[in-house]
């Protein structure tokens, strides 16, 4: 996009669209557990053959939450551009327990009502789930929402 520092309306657009991907996965599977008629996750969690196995996968999960906040790569060209005052510690401070927070929320919430609505088959990928429903189309706008959020992103951190 030509003018790279006249695009805060990308950004925006970005987080709506971010927004969007994760409310509507949530929302479709809250009608998946809805046209169940039951939560199929179980409190334990998966079903694993033995103590280890099961060791083994939250280890797993542990991994892909800790691989899945990929700011700290950015963050030092964010406090490159800060202004002062307020010193830039007390605002990364904040601006990363703000953003950790809501990302760790939305994370939660898509996870354990994606768990809730396919159980032990829950999708790598929670929209994958729906590609067969009566909802495609709307499995295709979030598709469409996830391209443009990612764009938006990768031409945010090219500045």
């Amino acid at each position: 996009i030509p003018n790279l520092h006249n695009i805060n309306w990308l950004s925006v657009v970005a987080a709506i669209t971010s927004f969007a991907y994760c409310f509507i996965g949530m929302g479709l599977s809250i009608m998946q557990i809805m046209e169940n008629g039951y939560a199929k996750g179980s409190i334990d969690g998966i079903s694993t053959s033995s103590g280890t196995q099961k060791l083994w996968l939250v280890s797993q999960a542990l991994g892909d939450v800790s691989f899945s906040y990929p700011f700290s790569t950015i963050m030092m060209e964010i406090q490159d551009t800060l202004k002062t005052p307020p010193p830039e510690n007390q605002t990364m401070k904040k601006a990363s327990v703000i953003s950790v927070s809501i990302t760790t929320f939305f994370y939660l919430c898509c996870g354990c009502a994606g768990y809730a609505a396919f159980g032990d088959n829950t999708p790598g990928n929670l929209l994958t789930g729906f590609g067969s429903s009566k909802y495609y189309w709307l499995v295709d706008f979030t598709h469409v929402c996830i391209v443009i959020h990612l764009v938006g992103s990768y031409q945010s951190s090219m500045l």
